[in-house]
């Protein structure tokens, strides 16, 4: 299969696993407050309960430092247990207010009350159906972002512009995950709902215009257009848009 038809496969597959999660992690529920130090998830990419607190940060438009830890991974998943004492995830640790914390539906309400003060909307609630859901839309995806794959290790942390429901986003931060390779996620989720739909084709015609003041107004600001992902790797300066180009480059600098 031609290397674009099979990026567009991978894509489709991960538009069902953001239709099966009824696409939450796209809009911004409400700018919260940021943290004066970075919050610190150990995650794993196609962890439906991972998901979950990801989705969070994104209706939150929080960012936070990502520690993967794919199964087979060694070099989170020890210092994620030696923090929490077991190896289960998510595991986020809040250097603000010291607090470690497991289970997503307790992240989930931390995130909302702590940095939001007020209660989980009902669209991020835990509901008994989504652990099925959830394990559904991580089966889309070919259970991608669980597992390791042999890769050279970064120096410095990578920075990702992402936002959970976006499709392309989610390919590359699964193959970030498989390479273990620490990021600071830069969530830049959509703020007003003319900004629906893919970054060329949004729902409100015309030129784009970002809500003043907002964090995708910054990032216009700088790049001239708004889309995700867009990844920065301070170890080799690159700077890239567009999915299928960034995981050609992780693959080519990091991947063994």
């Amino acid at each position: 299969m031609p290397q674009t038809l099979q990026h567009h496969v991978k894509v489709l597959g991960s538009v069902a696993t953001s239709s099966l999660t009824a696409w939450r992690g796209c809009m911004v529920v409400e700018a919260a407050r940021a943290p004066a130090k970075p919050l610190v998830l150990y995650d794993m990419e196609g962890c439906p309960y991972c998901r979950r607190v990801r989705e969070a940060l994104s209706a939150l438009h929080l960012d936070a430092d990502i520690r993967p830890c794919p199964r087979g991974g060694t070099r989170y998943r020890p210092e994620a247990q030696r923090l929490g004492g077991k190896p289960l995830f998510p595991l986020l640790v809040d250097p603000n207010t010291d607090r470690v914390m497991y289970e997503s539906a307790d992240i989930v309400s931390y995130l909302f009350s702590t940095y939001a003060q007020r209660d989980v909307p009902t669209y991020y609630r835990a509901w008994p159906h989504q652990p099925v859901l959830g394990s559904l839309a991580s089966m889309a995806r070919g259970l991608r972002g669980l597992r390791a794959r042999p890769a050279r290790a970064a120096d410095q942390p990578l920075h990702l512009w992402s936002f959970e429901g976006s499709p392309y986003s989610r390919l590359v931060r699964e193959r970030l995950c498989e390479l273990e390779l620490p990021y600071r996620l830069h969530n830049l989720g959509k703020e007003h709902w003319s900004e629906i739909g893919p970054a060329r084709r949004r729902i409100k015609a015309g030129p784009y215009e970002p809500i003043p003041g907002g964090k995708r107004a910054r990032f216009f600001e700088e790049h001239q257009r708004v889309q995700v992902p867009f990844l920065e790797d301070p170890n080799t300066g690159a700077a890239l848009f567009e999915s299928a180009a960034i995981l050609d480059y992780l693959d080519q600098q990091y991947a063994v």
